[in-house]
């Protein structure tokens, strides 16, 4: 189950926010292909962004952290990766510097996470998914 979190400027409309989710669960659940997407928003105000050591200096600079299964498709990745800048790119153009998102991708094997009181290597529709999505 990949899980994502995008930390940006306040400023996106709730309805761009909620097609953003959207468009990011959709890329998520396509390439993963295991249920339960979680996406969280974080917002703050410019003057509590600091980049480069600067605050308030330039507009900020989104960034979605992707915590996700191992995924060893590179054509995948880099799809997964193409359509949530794309998505986050349509809720906060004018807001933020969106030609600057950083997407962090981190994997983790089945056997380090838990769900549903077991390991996920344990799951045989999880491990069937993963397979799937790698092959």
């Amino acid at each position: 189950m990949p899980v994502f979190t995008i930390d940006a400027p306040e400023g996106a409309s709730p309805d761009a926010k909620r097609k953003m989710l959207k468009e990011i669960t959709e890329a998520l659940d396509g390439a993963y292909r295991i249920p339960d997407t979680r996406g969280w928003v974080r917002e703050y105000p410019a003057e509590n962004v600091s980049q480069d050591g600067r605050v308030g200096a330039d507009p900020v600079r989104p960034v979605c952290t992707l915590e996700a299964p191992e995924l060893y498709r590179l054509d995948a990745k880099r799809e997964v990766v193409r359509k949530i800048e794309a998505a986050i790119t349509g809720a906060y153009k004018g807001i933020a510097d969106t030609a600057e998102v950083l997407v962090l991708i981190n994997e983790y094997p089945l056997h380090n996470v838990g769900w549903r009181g077991s390991l996920q290597s344990d799951k045989p529709e999880i491990v069937a998914a993963v397979t799937q999505a790698n092959g």
